[in-house]
C-alpha cells in the first residue's frame, strides 16, 4: 500500500512537471469576438499552470456631482452651461488675438496712421469670418461672452476699443450695446457674481467640460468652428 502510495505520488508529480512545461508555454486564447458584439467569452492566458482570465471593457463617462438647487436654479444652471460653450472660444479668441495685435504694433513700430490702417483691416478680417454666429448670439449670451472677454484679456470689451481705436468709438459702441440691454464695461467677478461661470471655466481647463455637458444634455457639446491663426497684413 505503502509502495503503491508512493508511486502514486511520484506519478502525479511527473504529470503536473509535464503539464506545467506544456501549458507554461500556451499562448494567449484571446477574448472571442461575435460580429461587431461581444460573445461572453473571455480570455486566457496559462503560466505555469496557472489560468488568469482577462477581458477589454468599454469605457465609462464618471460625471462629477450635480449641481442641487430649486428648479428655477437649475434652469438658470443648465442655461448658464448651454450659453457658456457657445461664446467662450470666442473668448479665447479674442485673447489670442490681442496677443498677435500688441506683438505686430511693437514688431513693426506702427505709428497712429500705420496703426488705424491695420486695426481697420483686422477688424475687416474678423467680421468676414465672425460676424454671421457673433450676430446670431441671444442678448445672454452677448452679456456672458463681454464678461469673459474681461476675463481673458483683462480689460472690458470697451475699453478694448479705447485702446485700439478711440474713445469715441467705445463711447459709440457703448451707446449702442445700452439699446440692446448690454453693457461693454462690465467687468468678471470670479468669487462674487460670476463665481459659477469662472467654475465652468475651471473645467475647460481641466478638460472636464464635454463630460459636465453630456452628463446634462446627454449629447456631446458642439464647439464653435474657431480656428485661431496668425493674420498679417502687407504693408
Amino acid at each position: 500500500m505503502i509502495r503503491l502510495t508512493k508511486y502514486a505520488t511520484c506519478l502525479l508529480a511527473g504529470i503536473l512537471a509535464m503539464t506545467t512545461i506544456t501549458v507554461g508555454q500556451t499562448p494567449d486564447v484571446p477574448p472571442q469576438p461575435d460580429g461587431g458584439r461581444r460573445s461572453g467569452y473571455m480570455g486566457y492566458r496559462v503560466e505555469h499552470g496557472d489560468t488568469s482570465y482577462y477581458d477589454s471593457i468599454d469605457p465609462a463617462w464618471i460625471f462629477p456631482r450635480g449641481f442641487r438647487g430649486s428648479k428655477r436654479d437649475l434652469k438658470k444652471y443648465y442655461r448658464l452651461v448651454y450659453n457658456f460653450n457657445k461664446v467662450y472660444p470666442y473668448a479665447l479668441l479674442a485673447s489670442d488675438m490681442e496677443r498677435q495685435v500688441d506683438k505686430h504694433i511693437a514688431e513693426n513700430s506702427l505709428r497712429r496712421r500705420k496703426k488705424e490702417k491695420y486695426i481697420n483691416r483686422l477688424q475687416e478680417e474678423l467680421l468676414d469670418a465672425y460676424e454671421q454666429p457673433l450676430r446670431g448670439m441671444t442678448i445672454s449670451q452677448g452679456k456672458l461672452l463681454i464678461k469673459l472677454v474681461d476675463r481673458e484679456i483683462g480689460k472690458s470689451p470697451y475699453n478694448v476699443i479705447k485702446s485700439y481705436k478711440s474713445g469715441i468709438s467705445a463711447g459709440f459702441w457703448q451707446g449702442i450695446a445700452k439699446v440692446f440691454g448690454q453693457n461693454l464695461k462690465s467687468h468678471y467677478d470670479p468669487k462674487g457674481e460670476d463665481k459659477m461661470t469662472e467654475y465652468l471655466v475651471e473645467k475647460w481647463q481641466r478638460g472636464e467640460f464635454d463630460a459636465l455637458y453630456y452628463s446634462i444634455f446627454w449629447e456631446m457639446p458642439k464647439h464653435p468652428n474657431i480656428v485661431s491663426k496668425e493674420i498679417k497684413f502687407d504693408e
